[in-house]
């Protein structure tokens, strides 16, 4: 039987709602989310790794309520409900959106949503491989036993983007993955489709024990708490996180390329990595700083007047202060 964590009462500010006063002035909402785990570990250990952080929980359920509107409190919910079960202690979550000021015709108290979600099981299997691949791909599902760099690369061009990577930054951590590291946002010029907003752009680094196909489910966590949805590729997006290296792992799986198959090509991966690592090597590529002299830093900016946290990090504590790499500034 499964322990419970219960987080009531949890109240943020939203521009969640189908009209468009709902979206201009906002209104309260009221989050109550029961964590199902086993805390049996924890307890016997009195360590907090072992079990749920609820602190730090409560802190994305809120940056949640507070970003990107979204016009159903069902769709909040589920994004509130993704966001509990990034954590890997959380097995099960039931998420309850109240909407007391919801604009109906009848007086009621309250409007309230109530959805109840498992976290995937972690001997799901996955995609099947292309024939041949599966002695290229079992790096890939490996390193479960020993500690490793892994680098992270974090996009948004949509909605309040420093909000979103934010959010994708508090979602990732813990659970196996630490992050140690976090450059300076960068501002980039889109690739892809016509009509798209510039991106803000940022590089993690971190480190973990997990397999790589673990950490890339934490990614996907991360995107859809953030309320990403792949309808075009290369389309704009609320948060977009990619695994760029994770250690010495190789893949060929579509799904999970390792290393990332076009890092040596973007310069809004390569200039936030030199900056935090100026050692930096791409793996099959070579080091990073010949290949930013090569791809030129025409498009980027470095925004030194926006910066990311670390989740439970003190003020400043992991973010990059160093200048980076030569590449232009934007205040706009």
């Amino acid at each position: 039987m499964l322990d419970r964590i219960s987080i009531v009462g949890l109240r943020a500010r939203g521009r969640h709602g189908v009209f468009e006063h709902e979206r201009m002035t906002g209104q309260d909402f009221v989050i109550d989310a029961v964590l199902w785990l086993d805390t049996a570990a924890a307890a016997a250990a009195d360590d907090l790794g072992l079990t749920a952080d609820y602190g730090a929980i409560a802190d994305r359920l809120a940056t949640i309520v507070g970003g990107e509107p979204v016009a159903l409190i069902e769709t909040l919910a589920d994004r509130l409900a993704t966001a509990c079960l990034a954590d890997p202690a959380v097995q099960e979550v039931e998420v309850t959106v109240h909407k007391p000021q919801a604009p109906v015709s009848q007086q009621v108290a309250d409007i309230a949503v109530t959805i109840r979600r498992r976290a995937a099981s972690p001997t799901q299997p996955g995609p099947a491989l292309p024939e041949g691949d599966e002695e290229q791909t079992a790096d890939a599902s490996a390193g479960a036993d020993r500690e490793r760099p892994v680098v992270l690369a974090i996009g948004s061009n949509l909605g309040d983007r420093m909000t979103n990577l934010q959010l994708g930054l508090d979602v990732l951590a813990g659970g196996g993955l630490t992050l140690r590291t976090v450059s300076s946002v960068y501002e980039t010029d889109p690739v892809g489709g016509e009509g798209q907003g510039d991106y803000l752009n940022a590089v993690l680094l971190a480190v973990s024990a997990l397999p790589a196909r673990d950490i890339l489910a934490r990614c996907a966590a991360a995107e859809a708490a953030a309320g990403r949805v792949r309808t075009v590729r290369w389309g704009p997006r609320t948060l977009d996180v990619d695994i760029i290296t994770c250690g010495d792992e190789t893949s060929a799986d579509p799904t999970l390329t390792l290393p990332h198959p076009l890092a040596h090509e973007r310069a809004f991966v390569l200039a936030p990595w030199l900056e935090v690592d100026p050692h930096a090597v791409l793996p099959g590529w070579g080091p990073v700083a010949r290949l930013l002299t090569a791809t030129g830093t025409s498009g980027i900016r470095r925004r030194p007047e926006l910066r990311l946290r670390l989740p439970g990090a003190a003020d400043g504590a992991g973010t990059s202060t160093e200048p980076g790499p030569e590449v232009g500034s934007s205040c706009k």
